[in-house]
């Protein structure tokens, strides 16, 4: 097992890591909102739901892949309804299609409207 780690992307916020590699795999762990310079909320569902994709692409781009080596994702989402504006917005970054969760949480990590976690093949 490796640990990944990188400065562009939000640091934990706990004790765990931004991924693990395991063999031809990478798991990423959830990211939120956070700012990765500033570590700052970022509001409403459409600006978080976007910092969360481009925190995943800077932790899968540090092991030199992309968003297309990602093969599946679980969505935890704070408030269903935010489904259809999240999906537009997923769907810019997730173009290849992989599979996919989507869940309504009570509640997740420093008041986030979305966490999104990932599955990446290496080869």
């Amino acid at each position: 097992m490796e640990t990944i780690n990188t400065n562009n992307a939000p640091q934990a916020i706990g004790p765990y890591s931004q991924a693990m590699k395991v063999w031809d795999y990478i798991y990423l762990s959830w990211q939120i909102w956070l700012d990765p310079t500033s570590m700052n909320l970022v509001e409403w569902i459409i600006l978080q739901t976007h910092q969360v994709c481009k925190n995943i692409w800077e932790i899968i781009k540090s092991q030199w892949l992309n968003y297309n080596n990602i093969f599946k994702t679980t969505i935890f989402l704070k408030n269903i309804n935010d489904f259809q504006v999240v999906n537009e917005i997923y769907g810019e970054y997730f173009s290849h299609k992989p599979a996919r969760s989507t869940i309504e949480v009570s509640n997740l990590p420093k008041w986030a409207l979305i966490e999104i976690e990932c599955i990446a093949y290496t080869k």
